[in-house]
């Protein structure tokens, strides 16, 4: 089954998700993967003086750190209008190159579908 936006359920989660973790700590940008088994990992962008990362590659660490083996699909929630080359190689390198990248911006609206590839 699929919303409006063409999205089944799963998808829809991980933007949600990604959407409340950047209005919960106020940062540019939210995100959330998907691992092989359905477990999400959900980040914002991290801004310190001697760390600097993106929400999605904080996300995929996150997953990596947990012992993922792999991704089902990536989102970010953000203003850009598209998905950083940094992000998809992130994703890419856990998930392998088809891994779904859903941009949305910050209203939740799905902008894109990008393969990480």
């Amino acid at each position: 089954m699929t919303d409006s936006t063409g999205l089944g359920p799963e998808d829809s989660k991980i933007i949600t998700l990604a959407r409340s973790a950047r209005a919960r700590n106020g940062v540019p940008e939210g995100a959330a993967v998907r691992d092989e088994t359905g477990r999400t990992y959900v980040a914002g962008t991290v801004e310190l003086d001697s760390l600097k990362l993106s929400a999605l590659q904080t996300a995929v660490a996150m997953a990596v750190a947990s012992g993922a083996q792999s991704l089902e699909a990536a989102a970010v929630v953000t203003a850009a209008d598209a998905p950083a080359a940094a992000d998809r190689a992130a994703v890419r390198d856990l998930g392998g190159p088809d891994t779904p990248v859903l941009l949305a911006g910050p209203d939740g609206t799905l902008k894109s579908t990008t393969p990480a590839g």
